[in-house]
Order: C-alpha cells, then sequence, then structure tokens
C-alpha cells in the first residue's frame, strides 16, 4: 500500500482518479520531465531520465490497479480463481503474486503476514485463498504467459 501512496503523490493524484485523467496527467508529467529536455546538460538529463522512469512506474502501476481497469478485467479474474488451478505463490513486502496454471499472475496487495502464513499452513492454500484472499485485497494482472 505505501507503494501505491507513494505513485499516487508522485503523479498528483487521489484514489478516485479515472483513467483518462490519469493518462492526462501522465502525459503532462512526462512533458515537464522529458529527457529530450535536457539535452547538454549531463546532471538534467540523468535527473530527468529517473524521474521518467518513476513516473512510468507509478503511472503503469495505478493504471493496473484502478477500478476501471479491474473491472474490464473481472470476468477473466473470475474465470481463473474458479476454475484453475494455482500451482504457485510467493510473498515479498505485503505482496502476494499467485501463478495459476493457464499462466496468469496475480498480485494481490496489502497482504497482511499473517494471513499468508494461515494460507501457508491451511491444508488446502489454493482454497484458502479463494476464500479469504482473492475476495478481500485488492490485485492487478501482472503477467500473462501463454
Amino acid at each position: 500500500m505505501k507503494k501505491i501512496v507513494a505513485y499516487r503523490a508522485l503523479l498528483e493524484v487521489d484514489k478516485n482518479v479515472t483513467l483518462k485523467e490519469l493518462k492526462t496527467i501522465y502525459r503532462n508529467a512526462m512533458k515537464d520531465a522529458h529527457p529530450d529536455k535536457f539535452q547538454g546538460d549531463d546532471e538534467g538529463l540523468k535527473a530527468a531520465e529517473e524521474r521518467s522512469k518513476q513516473i512510468i512506474e507509478a503511472y503503469h502501476h495505478l493504471v493496473s490497479i484502478n477500478p476501471e481497469t479491474r473491472e474490464a478485467q473481472m470476468p477473466e479474474f473470475q474465470e481463473t480463481v474458479a476454475k484453475q488451478t494455482l500451482i504457485d505463490y510467493d510473498f515479498v513486502d505485503g505482496r502476494l503474486v499467485v501463478k495459476f496454471d493457464n499462466g496468469i499472475k496475480y498480485e494481490f496487495i496489502s497482504v497482511p503476514k499473517a494471513t499468508y502464513v494461515k494460507m501457508v499452513n491451511a491444508d488446502s492454500p489454493a482454497r484458502f485463498a479463494k476464500r479469504h484472499i482473492f475476495p478481500s485485497f485488492v490485485w492487478r494482472k501482472v503477467s500473462n504467459e501463454d
């Protein structure tokens, strides 16, 4: 969640921003921080490159968790968690990445470590995740390995 807050602060948006507004804000931020504006100024160029990378990362992450994006991906998400087998999972800094046998990976954000431990120790981690994680935490699709 800290990452999301930092990304929103970087782009100066709130949690209710629409995809259209986010795109406009992103484009304006990139205009101000674009490395091409700093040709001949090596120090300014390096700073602009770093800032533009941060802006791009923030934009892509915020787009992936935006309610409009998640709503569009909801049918695929529901079908995947209902019908596919959970084959792997990894927990890092409050983010649980779950891989299914169809190659799709979803990241669940702000999962407490205690919840992850309960999942690992459950008789069926997949059943635990279906009941307690998938419907309860903000998720985003992170890959589709077809």
